[in-house]
C-alpha cells in the first residue's frame, strides 16, 4: 500500500518562485495541496481575478491560524517576499510544522538561528528553496569537486547577473546588498556545499544607477585556507545572460555556462580516471525544470526515505554567508 500524500499548505505569494513551486505542487502525486494563504487582501484578488495558472487552481485559505493548527498539515511552503519569508518560517517552526523556504532566509540572522534551534528540538525539517541544487551541472560539478576528480579545490568562480528595472524592485532597496542579496545565495550554497564556511568574506556592493535605490553591481570574495572564491551578480546585464560557473583544483577544472537552460559542462583533468579522459571534455547536461526534484526530495526526507540532503548547520552557514558577502554583518 502506497503511503498517503503530504498534506501541504502554500502561505504567501509574493516570491519571484511562488508560482513555480506551487504548480510542481499541485503535480506531484505524493502532495496534496490544502490550500493557498496570502495574507495581503489585494494580491489574493489580484490573482483570483487574473483566472492565471496556478493561481486558478488553488483552493484560497482565509484563516491561518486554523491551518497552523491542524495536525493534519505536514509541512508549510513559505513563498512570501524576502521581507515576509523570515517571519513566516518562524511561525510555521512554532506551530509545529516542517518547513519548505524560499531563499533566502531573511535579512536577520540571529532570528534565523532561533528558528533553526526551534526546528531542531523539535525534530522538524527545514529545507531552503535554492533552485540549483538537483540541477544536473551543479549536481556533477560539486560530485567532483567533493569526491577528490578535481584534486584540491583552489578556486571558484560563480557570476549570475540579471537586469533589473531600476522603478520596478522598489523591495531591493531594503536589504544590504540590493540585487546581489537577492540572487547570490543560489551561488553560495553550492559553494559552502564545496569548501564550507569561508574564514574571511569581503564584500564590494556599488549602486551604478542611482536612480534604484538599491545595490546593482557587487562582488563578493570568500577566503579559505588555499582557496578563493569570488561571486560577481549585477543587476545591470541585458539578455541574454552568460551565467557561469567555474570550479579550479589541483588536478583539474569544470566549466558550467549557461546554468539555464543546461546545456553542457566542460570537464579538463590532468590523466584519466573514473571513467573520464585527460585533458578537455564536454558532457551534455539534462535540462532539468526547476523544483521538481527539490520537491521530491522533501517528500522523501520527511517519508523517512532518505536522509536530508543539507543538514540545517548548513542552512545556518549559507544564510550567514549571504549576509556576510553583502556587508550586512562582518
Amino acid at each position: 500500500m502506497s503511503p498517503s500524500p503530504l498534506r501541504m499548505v502554500q502561505w504567501g505569494t509574493k516570491h519571484p518562485h511562488a508560482a513555480g513551486w506551487l504548480s510542481v505542487m499541485l503535480d506531484n502525486p505524493d502532495v496534496e495541496v490544502v490550500g493557498v494563504y496570502e495574507d495581503d487582501a489585494d494580491r489574493r484578488q489580484e490573482l483570483e481575478a487574473s483566472g492565471d495558472g496556478p493561481w486558478n487552481q488553488a483552493v484560497w485559505l482565509d484563516d491561518l491560524g486554523a491551518v497552523l493548527e491542524d495536525t493534519s498539515i505536514d509541512a508549510v511552503a513559505a513563498e512570501g517576499d524576502n521581507s515576509e519569508n523570515l517571519q513566516q518560517g518562524e511561525a510555521v517552526i512554532s506551530s509545529g510544522r516542517n518547513l519548505l523556504l524560499d531563499k533566502p532566509a531573511g535579512h536577520d540572522l540571529p532570528r534565523w538561528e532561533r528558528v533553526l534551534e526551534s526546528a531542531a528540538e523539535q525534530d522538524l525539517y527545514i529545507q531552503l528553496g535554492y533552485m540549483f541544487r538537483h540541477h544536473d551541472g551543479y549536481q556533477r560539478i560539486a560530485n567532483w569537486a567533493r569526491g577528490g576528480l578535481l584534486g584540491d579545490i583552489f578556486a571558484i568562480r560563480a557570476h549570475m547577473s540579471t537586469y533589473v528595472e531600476p522603478s520596478t524592485h522598489t523591495l531591493l532597496c531594503s536589504f544590504a546588498g540590493g540585487v546581489f542579496y537577492d540572487l547570490c545565495g543560489h551561488v553560495l550554497d553550492q559553494i559552502v556545499w564545496t569548501l564550507g564556511r569561508p574564514d574571511q568574506v569581503t564584500p564590494f556592493m556599488q549602486r551604478v544607477r542611482p536612480e534604484s535605490g538599491f545595490v546593482d553591481n557587487g562582488v563578493a570574495v570568500l577566503e579559505y585556507p588555499g582557496a578563493l572564491a569570488i561571486v560577481d551578480i549585477a543587476g545591470l546585464e541585458v539578455p541574454t545572460r552568460p551565467r557561469r560557473y567555474e570550479v579550479y583544483g589541483s588536478r583539474g577544472w569544470a566549466i558550467m555556462e549557461p546554468m539555464e537552460p543546461a546545456q553542457t559542462v566542460r570537464l579538463s583533468l590532468d590523466a584519466a580516471r573514473d571513467g573520464f579522459l585527460e585533458g578537455e571534455q564536454t558532457m551534455t547536461l539534462e535540462a532539468r525544470p526547476r523544483y521538481v526534484a527539490s520537491l521530491e526530495a522533501f517528500v522523501r526526507t520527511l517519508r523517512g526515505e532518505q536522509a536530508p540532503e543539507r543538514s540545517l548547520e548548513h542552512e545556518r552557514v549559507v544564510q550567514e554567508t549571504v549576509m556576510r558577502a553583502t556587508g550586512a554583518i562582518d
